[in-house]
């Protein structure tokens, strides 16, 4: 069965809407969504009192295959890096940046209790 771009895109885009209500729970204020630049998309810009967390999300059906952190390879984690110098480049903030990565395991037609989401702080630098 093939996969399409289109579905891939619909679960993204469902990974990272979970992603964003998980860091409001926790206590984070969204500051942008997909913001994108030359160098690549920033799925998600939160904040909280402290820092100010460019995150990369990964959506998977399961940890089956692999972990979806192993999906943030060193090309990812280097276009989200200039990515996010370009954003700080023209936002000034005295927050703390830092990289995280939120692992969403489950698919939108999944019943919400079997939804896994983990977040990874310090994911690179």
């Amino acid at each position: 069965m093939a996969i399409h771009s289109d579905q891939i895109k619909s679960t993204g885009k469902w990974g990272e809407a979970q992603a964003e209500k998980f860091l409001r729970k926790q206590g984070y204020r969204t500051v942008e969504r997909n913001w994108s630049c030359r160098f690549g998309e920033i799925d998600l810009i939160v904040s909280d009192r402290e820092y100010l967390v460019f995150v990369e999300v990964k959506t998977r059906k399961s940890a089956e295959f692999a972990e979806a952190r192993e999906f943030v390879g060193t090309g990812k984690q280097r276009r989200v890096r200039a990515a996010a110098s370009l954003w700080l480049a023209s936002h000034e903030t005295d927050l703390q940046p830092r990289f995280d990565v939120i692992e969403i395991y489950g698919t939108e037609d999944m019943p919400y209790r079997k939804l896994q989401i983990r977040q990874i702080e310090n994911a690179f630098e």
